[in-house]
């Protein structure tokens, strides 16, 4: 049996019986939990450089700890220049393990490095409980030295729950330790 995280810790011990408490739950299974993360970058730069590819995959692989897969265009589009089956992003979901330990990196380490950081808005979480973050800079993780890098470009992150209502959503993101601004 493999060892858990340690947000998967606080989760079991802290979290879920506090959130059954606060909403009344009967049954344990009704609790909102974390179900995935999904990273994403846009190529657009990669249409007219191919290293800009090869770059963000580097980037992304190293971010989410696994190889990230790369989203082509279902359809041609002149006005941007797309053409059917052309690399426009790459993606990586974190299930699990994984998906646990990139939580706890992103509230311990990754937001605190953010400059001007003031919290995370309420706003950037859907009616089902789900927060999307945008970072224009992915050097604020750790793993990534800005030395290294040639490039700069942005990274959008979603955090999926089970919460099914923006409420529960907020609740368990705020239990977790994400600091996500009052209205």
């Amino acid at each position: 049996m493999e060892k858990k995280s340690r947000l998967q810790l606080k989760y079991e011990k802290e979290i879920a019986p506090a959130l059954m408490k606060q909403f009344a739950f009967s049954n344990r299974m009704a609790v909102p939990k974390f179900s995935k993360v999904v990273m994403n970058i846009g190529l657009k730069q990669g249409l007219k450089d191919p290293k800009f590819v090869d770059h963000a995959e580097k980037v992304l692989g190293k971010i989410a700890g696994q190889k990230p897969v790369k989203t082509k265009a279902k359809k041609s589009i002149s006005n941007f220049k797309i053409r059917e089956g052309q690399v426009v992003g790459m993606m990586v979901t974190l299930r699990g393990r994984r998906m646990y330990d990139f939580l706890d990196k992103l509230i311990n380490v990754t937001l605190p490095r953010v400059r001007d950081f003031r919290g995370l808005s309420p706003k950037g979480i859907d009616s089902h409980g789900n927060m999307s973050v945008g970072f224009r800079e992915f050097i604020a993780f750790p793993e990534i030295r800005p030395e290294d890098t040639d490039y700069a470009h942005g990274l959008e992150l979603t955090v999926v729950t089970t919460a099914g209502s923006k409420e529960k959503g907020i609740a368990l993101l705020r239990a977790a330790g994400l600091p996500i601004n009052e209205k």
